[in-house]
């Protein structure tokens, strides 16, 4: 699934890809996206600080990742959702319109 075109057929107008953490600058997230789509590990790395640092910006987001412990996830992100891949692109869409206040919890 291309999660990229999967963004825009649904509205969105500007899709960033980052396939590392280093192209992405943590200070700046909040002048940088409206809503963000994570997975849990990026180029091997842990991407729960870039998370953090999109919760304390205020910017909505979800993650969409193979991982596992979805326990430690919701105890550190209360109120994330974690889509499990494989997902759908409906189920993705639907996280993110909901972290965006646009749809319904499930």
């Amino acid at each position: 699934m291309d999660v990229e075109q999967l963004c825009r057929d649904h509205g969105a107008g500007e899709v960033v890809i980052a396939r590392d953490l280093a192209e992405i600058d943590d200070r700046q997230v909040a002048k940088q996206f409206d809503a963000a789509i994570v997975d849990l590990m990026l180029g091997g790395t842990s991407t729960l600080d870039f998370a953090s640092a999109l919760r304390a910006a205020g910017v909505p987001f979800v993650f969409a990742s193979g991982y596992s412990d979805a326990d430690e996830i919701k105890a550190s992100f209360p109120g994330v959702r974690l889509v499990g891949k494989p997902y759908s692109g409906e189920d993705l869409v639907q996280a993110v319109a909901t972290a965006c206040g646009l749809g319904s919890a499930d």
